[in-house]
Order: C-alpha cells, then sequence, then structure tokens
C-alpha cells in the first residue's frame, strides 16, 4: 500500500508503481466512485457524445444478439444489388407463411 497526500487544489498523486501496473498515462481519466468512506478511482476512457449510443444497455444486448447469429450461421447475403437483396427477403417471407 501507498500513501498519497492531497494537494492544496485537491489533486492526489498517483503512485509509481499503481501508475505502472495500471498502465496510465498523464492526460487519462480517472472516475471517483465513493461508497461509505471509501473513494475508488477506476480509469476510465471519455466517449465522444456522438457514439454514446453505442454503450446504452440496449445497443450492448442487440450486439449480442447479433454475435450469438453469426456464431449460429443464421446470416444471409452479402448481396451484390438491393434487388437481389429484396428478392433474397421475398423468399423468406413466402416461406415463413407456409
Amino acid at each position: 500500500m501507498s500513501l498519497t497526500k492531497i494537494g492544496p487544489k485537491h489533486q492526489v498523486t498517483i503512485p509509481k508503481d499503481a501508475f505502472r501496473l495500471l498502465r496510465l498515462g498523464v492526460g487519462d481519466y480517472l472516475d471517483a466512485q465513493v461508497k461509505g468512506s471509501v473513494i475508488t478511482l477506476v480509469p476510465m476512457k471519455p466517449v465522444p457524445r456522438d457514439q454514446a449510443w453505442f454503450h446504452t444497455p440496449e445497443w450492448q444486448q442487440q450486439e449480442r444478439e447479433a454475435d450469438q447469429a453469426m456464431a449460429r450461421g443464421d446470416l444471409s447475403g452479402p448481396f451484390a444489388s438491393a434487388d437481389e437483396l429484396l428478392r433474397h427477403l421475398g423468399k423468406r417471407r413466402s416461406r415463413s407463411k407456409k
């Protein structure tokens, strides 16, 4: 365990061993989480606003479902044209009605 001190601007210095072990770099972000009287600093990568949708639980669930479908081989295509895709979808629809 390493001891660190809070500076005048509320700053703390991360001990060299922890810095190296976690592969931190100058300018990296840490999320300060408080539980009771314990502060935990967790390394974080900020997400640009225009990509935040990808990190929602709903999107991640859809990603898992897509990965599972690919693993099962539930894939179609690739298609050379939109017309070829539409023909394929029409055939699948007519099969599912039977």
